[in-house]
């Protein structure tokens, strides 16, 4: 895959996904980085009542960019993304659940078996 973004730091990101991806055999990585190759125009925000809404108790979501504070979470979900807006994480966090940052997510994750990407 060409990669899109001149931000050092996401292309990084990507080829790491798909080297991922490539090495386990795991098509969540790979739609992942497909997801993050985006043009920043198309880029994802995701708003906490879209989470409330769509996101099961303990669930695991991967957001290919921002979460924004917008709405309530009541459930203890735990959030990667690239951003995360002060409320945003400040709720999530109220709620019982954990923020992390794609990187850590990619680092620290061996199984995706239920993981989720929304956007």
């Amino acid at each position: 895959m060409k990669i899109r973004d001149k931000n050092e730091l996401l292309a990084g990101l990507i080829s790491q996904l798909e080297e991922k991806g490539r090495l386990e055999n795991v098509p969540f990585w790979h739609a992942l980085a497909k997801k993050l190759n985006r043009p920043r125009r198309m880029g994802y925000e995701v708003n906490l009542f879209k989470l409330e809404k769509n996101a099961g108790r303990k669930e695991t979501i991967v957001v290919p960019g921002s979460v924004l504070g917008s709405g309530e979470l009541t459930k203890p979900v735990t959030v990667a993304a690239l951003r995360f807006s002060k409320g945003a994480e400040e709720k999530i966090r109220k709620a019982g659940g954990h923020t992390l940052s794609l990187e850590h997510f990619i680092e620290e994750t061996r199984n995706v078996k239920g993981a989720v990407i929304m956007g």
